[in-house]
């Protein structure tokens, strides 16, 4: 697709908070260093984003031999985000102010066969009141609400095109959303959401190119290449999940057998278990999250069976990772969501001995692995920015603040581009 002056300049202003954001306080000439655009253009981007009360000036700085430099930063009241982690068994909310620190925390969780997009919708709409009422903030401060929903979405219609485990066809799930919130909202999945937040402030953060593995109900792989989301033609690229692990493999929900997803997400990792050993205490049939954190446990403790599950799950995962290393050839691999937060570093050191045993040894020796240091929920995260770039986007351009807390029956998802500047 190609980029209009007006979305080259949507995708600077971006980029210039972002790095105000992550180096508040900095000056001007440190943003055009950071970011490569001319002190023209950061000034002029710099002056939009302070008529927009979204960064204030904060004083100057001496510099060598020449004028003192005036420094600016985020102005962390300026505004409110709000983002939402659409999982197959729960919902997670969470709000943030414009330095996105969390102001707010809410949850839902979402029991077996209440996948029906009415019923998540309620959960969402639910949470998203209860953070705002948490935090105080006037309506009007909220620009806007990103949203994250597993499987392939449409960013430009707000449609969720397919979600296998929740067998989701086509669901308007913004246009639903849009009845019961009225601010802006965004709509993306968890394998940008997490990539986004890498990129921002986690292990991503300084790589050009870099994968984040989701291991959560789904799996997942969100790609950076060259400093920016990779999305495909199609807003589709990621569904690692759904290559190919083990011919003639499990039945994966996507319809086809041997998935990477059916070995290494929630259910996959229950399955591994309940082979090794179909009585184990560890297992709770219906019961991901309570089946993961009793693995957790078992872990720290020593238990033989854990540990062999663990190890056996490193194996497939180590296996598939492999793969993206070698196709790839990304600086940092970083395990996110959360099975791999719990799971932790023991699963961590299994994936890295696996992967060194599969993986060509010259990209190898240029990639790391590692946990996600985010310690807030990174998808909730990585969807506030999404509303935060469509804020940004929604401003015209001669500069005039996005308009929020609209009571509109559908708010507008913001367009799409073919590399975001995230």
């Amino acid at each position: 697709m190609k980029r209009t002056s007006r979305d080259i300049r949507t995708a600077n202003r971006y980029e210039v908070l972002r790095q105000i954001i992550a180096e508040s306080p900095t000056s001007r000439q440190e943003l055009a260093a950071a970011t490569g655009l001319s002190l023209a253009t950061v000034a002029t981007l710099v002056g939009e984003l302070l008529d927009l009360r979204m960064i204030t000036e904060v004083g100057f700085e001496d510099s060598a031999g020449g004028r003192p430099r005036g420094l600016v930063a985020v102005n962390a009241s300026g505004g409110a985000l709000i983002g939402v982690d659409i999982a197959e068994t729960y919902v997670h909310v969470e709000l943030f102010d414009l330095a996105l620190n969390v102001l707010a925390r809410a949850d839902e969780d979402m029991r077996p066969g209440e996948s029906r997009p009415e019923q998540v919708v309620a959960h969402v709409a639910a949470a998203v009141g209860s953070v705002v009422a948490q935090a105080g903030v006037e309506a009007a401060r909220v620009l806007g609400v990103g949203v994250s929903v597993p499987g392939q979405v449409d960013r430009d219609t707000g449609i969720s095109e397919y979600a296998p485990n929740w067998d989701w066809h086509d669901v308007p799930l913004l246009d639903l959303l849009s009845e019961h919130i009225a601010y802006p909202l965004y709509l993306d999945n968890p394998l940008r959401a997490c990539a986004v937040a890498e990129l921002w402030f986690g292990a991503a953060r300084g790589h050009g190119d870099a994968v984040v593995v989701n291991l959560g109900t789904g799996v997942g792989a969100g790609l950076a290449m060259g400093g920016g989301l990779h999305r495909g033609v199609s807003n589709s690229a990621g569904e690692w999940g759904h290559t190919t692990l083990v011919l003639d493999g499990r039945l994966c929900h996507c319809g086809n057998h041997g998935c990477v997803e059916t070995y290494v997400g929630a259910p996959g990792i229950m399955q591994n278990l309940r082979e090794l050993s179909p009585r184990s205490t560890l297992l709770h049939p219906e019961d991901q999250t309570a089946t993961i954190d009793a693995l957790a446990r078992a872990v720290a403790a020593g238990d033989p069976v854990a540990l062999k599950v663990v190890r056996d799950t490193a194996r497939y995962l180590g296996a598939g990772i492999s793969d993206l290393i070698n196709l790839l050839n990304p600086e940092v691999v970083v395990l996110s969501s959360w099975v791999a937060a719990r799971l932790g570093e023991p699963l961590l050191g299994e994936v890295r001995e696996a992967v060194a045993r599969h993986a060509l040894r010259r990209p190898l020796a240029a990639t790391e692995i590692v946990l996600s240091p985010i310690p807030t929920d990174p998808v909730s995260l990585g969807a506030a920015t999404f509303a935060l770039e469509g804020a940004l986007q929604s401003v015209g351009q001669r500069g005039q603040a996005p308009r929020t807390g609209t009571t509109t029956k559908r708010a507008t998802p913001a367009r799409s581009r073919t590399a975001p500047p995230s």
